[in-house]
């Protein structure tokens, strides 16, 4: 499930790892308004994998409630924050007003929680102290040890997701038979689908004692790599020739400003004549800034692109629409044109407004290029395949209008940030190489997908693989 949020306790430190907003479900709304099982008060640190808001969307909320400890994150992940918080809440004040019910934290609370944040580069280590219900407590077994300084230390490793995402490893040290034996457990966040077009592979690690590792692509497998573009480019064909409308829903993060790359390779090769491409979201336009202005964090493909071409923007086609008039005018535009919006999931956003008007269009098509959440309307469209190039439901309600959904409809699996299953198991198959593993902890995940993820794990790695439920504690 979304919302990421584990508490972990050692020695008088109570540390959070992310602590995300719930999405995509029913009951998203109810638990995101619901008081944390523990006290925000008595949490020392949190450390956030990265930017995305179901990892990131409640650390305002903690705020609220009486967090006042730190925060770290990687470096350009700070960055991310500060321009998708204000963007969050709008959206957040607007649909409470509606609800009639109040937001969920207010600005203020953007701004202390903020100034909590410290930006850390991968692989420096951070000593952690106390500063002044759990979700996996470490049990003490070194009392002796106290006066040799910290004994819980946290290290940040490139998890090949996002600009700045993270697999976080905290390390203590336990004594048996007088002798010190250092112990890790490691959170990855949401590990990436390496290689990426923008980011450097996902590192390995090989001394874990524990894992707590994501299922959101337990049960699948991504489609190659290659083909993904090829998709692309026949859609894009496809609406070129019917001259009609191609809608991609994206995130603002990571996604849009791969599509964007991967367009710009797709016309500057020549091989398809240069059609409007609209980038309908004022977020997508400020984090692109901060993917500039961090490209040392980029691979080398990109930081050559970014050398050579001034941005991943610049390209004469694309046309940045920021206002609600410039958005409404590309209506104005006939086809064939690219319109990319937020959100991923079609859960709310501009997108909707295209797909009120596309949907409907048998000479458009529409393309899902990230993991839809069940529940979703992103899936709802995406689920019921006939097995004709049209998939998807009949119709689907948008802004209480119901739209029959007869435009051609893709998911391109290939385009997912997220590592699917082959790629998880040689995770934990890698980290389990010096044989030391005894527990695997699997999480934010569909019960389908943990399951199956839980079955190649326990086959072939011979450990012991828990799917922990809502609030469950364990000691390790």
């Amino acid at each position: 499930m979304t919302g990421a949020n584990y508490l972990l306790e050692h020695d008088g430190v109570k540390i959070l790892v992310d602590c995300g907003l719930f999405q995509g479900f029913k009951y998203a709304e109810i638990l995101n308004y619901e008081k944390f099982s523990y006290d925000p008060a008595e949490v020392d640190y949190v450390f956030i994998t990265h930017s995305h808001t179901d990892h990131i969307g409640r650390l305002p909320k903690l705020y609220k409630e009486g967090f006042r400890g730190k925060i770290y994150v990687v470096e350009p992940t700070k960055e991310l924050m500060l321009r998708a918080f204000p963007d969050n809440w709008s959206h957040m004040a607007e649909e409470a007003k509606s609800d009639g019910h109040d937001p969920l934290y207010m600005q203020d609370d953007i701004e202390g929680v903020m100034g909590l944040v410290e930006g850390i580069s991968y692989h420096q280590k951070i000593e952690l102290n106390p500063q002044g219900s759990t979700f996996l407590k470490i049990q003490d077994r070194t009392s002796n040890l106290a006066s040799q300084g910290p004994n819980l230390s946290a290290t940040f490793f490139n998890s090949g997701h996002i600009l700045g995402s993270a697999i976080v490893c905290f390390e203590w040290k336990e004594s048996r038979s007088n002798l010190l034996e250092t112990k890790k457990i490691y959170f990855t966040g949401d590990l990436g689908n390496s290689p990426s077009l923008l980011l450097p592979d996902k590192e390995f690690v090989h001394d874990a004692d524990y894992a707590v590792i994501e299922s959101a692509y337990g049960s699948r497998q991504h489609k190659d790599r290659a083909e993904r573009a090829v998709v692309l480019k026949e859609v894009v064909e496809y609406v070129v020739k019917n001259k009609g409308a191609l809608m991609i829903p994206s995130f603002a993060i990571e996604r849009t400003q791969e599509i964007l790359f991967e367009l710009h390779q797709f016309f500057a090769d020549e091989t398809m004549p240069m059609v409007p491409v609209f980038l309908d979201s004022p977020l997508a336009n400020k984090m692109t800034e901060v993917y500039n202005r961090f490209s040392s964090y980029l691979n080398s493909e990109v930081r050559s692109h970014l050398g050579e071409k001034g941005g991943l923007f610049n390209f004469s086609c694309v046309r940045q629409t920021n206002t609600i008039e410039e958005s409404k005018s590309i209506n104005d535009t006939p086809g064939p044109k690219i319109i990319i919006a937020g959100s991923g999931m079609s859960n709310g956003g501009r997108i909707l407004h295209h797909e009120r008007r596309y949907l409907s269009d048998p000479n458009s098509a529409i393309v899902f290029v990230g993991y839809q959440v069940e529940g979703s309307l992103g899936r709802k469209i995406l689920d019921g395949s006939t097995g004709s190039p049209r998939v998807g439901q009949p119709e689907v309600n948008i802004f209480g209008e119901f739209v029959p959904v007869k435009c051609l409809v893709k998911g391109i699996g290939a385009y997912s940030a997220h590592a699917d299953q082959p790629a998880l198991v040689e995770w934990v198959s890698q980290a389990n190489k010096e044989n030391k593993l005894k527990k695997v902890f699997i999480v934010q995940g569909e019960e389908e997908s943990a399951k199956a993820l839980a079955g190649q794990i326990e086959s072939k790695e011979k450990v012991e693989v828990v799917i922990p439920s809502q609030n469950q504690t364990f000691e390790l």
